[in-house]
């Protein structure tokens, strides 16, 4: 038995990086799979990759946007029974030193990182307290523990989702809800991209496994923490950093 079996799980930011690494891992674990993202393109691109390996559904989901996540919870949960499984994977980043940092690069950072999370995890709370179980996990970062230059905002929203689960853990727990959150440190994703070699040797050089992470380490720990493995963990934060921050 696939130890995601028959789980509906709700992917956000799901069209690449760390969001599609997730899909296909919660896909091989049996779950089926709602795929969200902002772009059209992005999602059926993704979808179209995935399809041959179980059932995933793509929806075209801004997370600032109340309306779109009502419809595609709904439209999930009408079509599946059950919403199993919520992972608020959807994030941004606009980085600027707090002197240079402007109120839309603050604002749109909080908006979708943040708010995103709470409109996203709120629109799935009922359905699973009535069901008697769920798993909410949020995408937080080490940035959001121990911060990092440039990023006041997004160190505030991944700081902030760490709240969100420890409040929630006590809120929803005693309702067979889990909350907990992942702390990724630095993995090769899109972002990285247009990071110089130089750069990326030096990052990797503060690592003590030598290496970035990948896509697939992160959703290694999605995967155990949606699934019945980590029935014990609840309110918890895991730093997956290779070792970074000790």
């Amino acid at each position: 038995m696939k130890r995601l079996q028959g789980r509906v799980c709700i992917v956000t930011g799901a069209a690449q990086g760390i969001g599609l690494a997730t899909a296909r891992r919660f896909l091989e674990d049996g779950a089926i799979v709602a795929l969200c993202d902002i772009r059209r393109e992005s999602v059926d691109a993704a979808v179209e990759g995935l399809k041959d390996r179980g059932i995933v559904e793509g929806f075209v989901v801004d997370v600032t946007h109340r309306d779109q996540i009502e419809a595609m919870v709904s439209a999930v949960h009408t079509r599946h029974g059950s919403i199993d499984v919520l992972v608020n994977n959807a994030g941004i980043t606009l980085d600027a030193r707090l002197q240079k940092m402007n109120d839309e690069q603050f604002d749109r950072v909080i908006d979708v990182n943040l708010k995103g999370t709470f409109n996203c995890s709120r629109a799935v709370a009922d359905i699973m307290v009535r069901q008697g179980s769920g798993v909410i996990l949020n995408a937080s970062s080490v940035v959001g523990i121990y911060g990092n230059f440039g990023q006041t905002n997004y160190a505030a929203s991944k700081f902030g989702v760490i709240g969100f689960v420890k409040t929630w853990s006590r809120e929803l727990g005693p309702k067979g809800v889990r909350c907990n959150a992942v702390a990724p440190g630095f993995i090769e994703t899109p972002i990285l991209q247009t990071i110089p070699e130089k750069v990326l040797h030096q990052m990797r050089e503060r690592v003590p496994l030598r290496r970035l992470g990948t896509p697939e380490d992160i959703a290694n720990v999605y995967a155990f923490l949606a699934s019945d493995d980590a029935a014990y963990i609840n309110g918890a934060v895991i730093e997956v950093a290779g070792g970074l921050t000790v």
